[in-house]
């Protein structure tokens, strides 16, 4: 089999709670190679069992905000008093290995990395197959109230909104058929001649370039 060296992409997964986006991603990671998990950045303290490095990287607020003001994040947001963002060079880095970096953003954070990154970015939205399902799969996890429910699905309406922003949507209604299409999507990209860096030295080794 013939490899051509290649420049990695940033895979951008976004979906409603409930749509199935993790499962798609933990699938995707546990089946294919050559593609890993984006690690952010917070500063929350790390919880039992977490790694730094792995879960993720724990900066203290100082540290944080001045890596935010050096541009250091591709992207950053705060929640309930705590930050987080993805740290730049990690990402670059494993691109230019060849890898593919795999990121669980919402709309927000997938606008943000395509004003920073926007020819490394293939972003895929994952819709359910309809409302209906969605707050089906949302009262079966057993865990919320209807007022909890409620507001996940008020939350998932404006979510959906979003979907025209994203380059390819997935409608899952089958988890294995949407786990295959976004293998596909994955397939395509990596064979775009941009992301294709060997691809010269290959055809002017065949001859057809002088």
């Amino acid at each position: 089999m013939v490899e051509i060296s290649r420049r990695g992409m940033m895979l951008v997964l976004s979906s409603p709670s409930g749509a199935g986006k993790t499962s798609i991603s933990r699938r995707l990671l546990a089946e294919e190679t050559g593609i890993v998990m984006s690690v952010s950045a917070t500063t929350r303290p790390p919880r039992p069992g977490e790694a730094d490095g792995r879960d993720y990287y724990f900066y203290d607020p100082a540290t944080f905000r001045k890596m935010a003001a050096n541009g250091e994040f591709l992207e950053y947001a705060t929640v309930f008093d705590n930050s987080y963002g993805t740290p730049k060079k990690p990402v670059m880095d494993a691109l230019e290995r060849g890898l593919d970096v795999l990121f669980d953003v919402d709309w927000q954070g997938t606008r943000k990395l395509r004003e920073n990154a926007r020819e490394h970015l293939v972003s895929v939205f994952i819709l359910p197959p309809s409302i209906e399902e969605l707050e089906r799969r949302l009262r079966g996890r057993g865990q919320d109230t209807d007022e909890v429910v409620a507001g996940r699905m008020a939350r998932a309406m404006s979510e959906m909104s979003h979907y025209e922003e994203y380059d390819y949507i997935v409608v899952n209604a089958d988890l294995d058929a949407s786990v295959d299409n976004v293998k596909a999507i994955l397939k395509a990209e990596r064979l775009k001649k941009e992301r294709q860096t060997g691809l010269l030295d290959f055809v002017q080794g065949m001859g057809i370039l002088d």
